[in-house]
């Protein structure tokens, strides 16, 4: 891919409405190829590129984006952070999060989203999964787990552990979000990753959160995955739905091969990066609620692609 085809000018589509995904990398980005797909199932006339921007040069990229007729952007890594600081309007979900990767602007101040945890679980559920009164391990307590605390427990689950490599940051994000697992009884808690083999209750959902995906490793012992699995079916019957889900897409990670072997069904994120793109999208053209996405159809497509 040419330099150019990541340098996203909203002067050159004069008759469109441009919105963008922007990161360093993007090049390697589906968005484009996604949201191309919801404006068709929409009958809607969009353009949406990608913006590369250098990594000290992230506020000017976007106030260029914008000052030049944008619509709308998602914030990919290393940006989101930034992102959350540059708007003055946050939606709930976004504040839970603590970063924003869908960013717009309204009356020149900027609004901040984040659909990143409610793609996850539109994706989840939609495997199927019920997550109401399940029991969730998830691995990782950084930015990607923080966003997916909140839309977890307004399914009401019935427990869900924070397992990290040091509880001392897990815990940070169960103080946070202390009072909402309270009023939604669920019980939140906080645990090394070395303590996984301490948990005696069934494991219904484990979810790798961290990044080891990405590195060719997993956050996971083979004592520990022998423990989910000794856990995942105690005291359940055969029907009973079991699922490990890693966040990371397009290769099956070693933490999902582990749980493969371990006889446990295997997800990975590319669901997710659809449905938060559709959440995106439905916000920006403002559709929401209409049903006009087919997110499922979006998906297959790019599995074989």
């Amino acid at each position: 891919m040419n330099i150019s085809d990541t340098q996203l000018d909203p002067r050159l589509h004069p008759q469109q409405d441009v919105y963008g995904v922007i990161g360093n990398p993007v090049a390697h980005s589906k968005s484009p190829i996604i949201h191309a797909q919801f404006a068709q199932q929409a009958k809607q006339t969009i353009y949406y590129g990608k913006l590369f921007s250098e990594i000290d040069q992230f506020s000017e990229t976007v106030n260029t984006f914008f000052a030049r007729g944008g619509r709308g952007l998602n914030v990919t890594v290393p940006f989101k952070h930034q992102a959350y600081q540059m708007c003055t309007h946050l939606t709930d979900r976004a504040k839970a999060a603590g970063v924003v990767n869908i960013l717009w602007q309204q009356d020149g101040q900027y609004y901040g989203d984040n659909s990143d945890g409610v793609g996850l679980v539109r994706d989840i559920q939609n495997h199927p999964f019920p997550i109401e009164g399940k029991n969730i391990l998830i691995l990782g307590a950084g930015g990607a787990v923080q966003g997916v605390i909140l839309p977890f427990l307004e399914k009401k689950p019935a427990q869900i552990w924070i397992a990290n490599r040091t509880s001392k940051k897990a815990q940070m994000i169960v103080e946070r979000f202390r009072d909402v697992a309270k009023n939604a009884q669920v019980k939140l808690q906080a645990i090394a990753l070395e303590h996984i083999t301490q948990i005696q209750d069934p494991i219904h959902l484990i979810i790798n959160g961290t990044s080891t995906g990405l590195h060719g490793t997993s956050p996971l012992t083979q004592e520990q995955v022998n423990h989910i699995a000794k856990s995942t079916r105690k005291g359940q019957h055969e029907s009973d739905p079991v699922l490990s889900y890693d966040m990371v897409y397009g290769k099956e990670t070693d933490f999902m091969a582990q749980m493969r072997l371990a006889q446990i069904r295997t997800k990975d994120g590319l669901g997710m990066l659809v449905e938060q793109a559709a959440v995106a999208f439905e916000l920006w053209r403002n559709i929401s609620g209409q049903g006009l996405l087919d997110t499922a159809q979006v998906l297959e497509q790019l599995r074989h692609s």
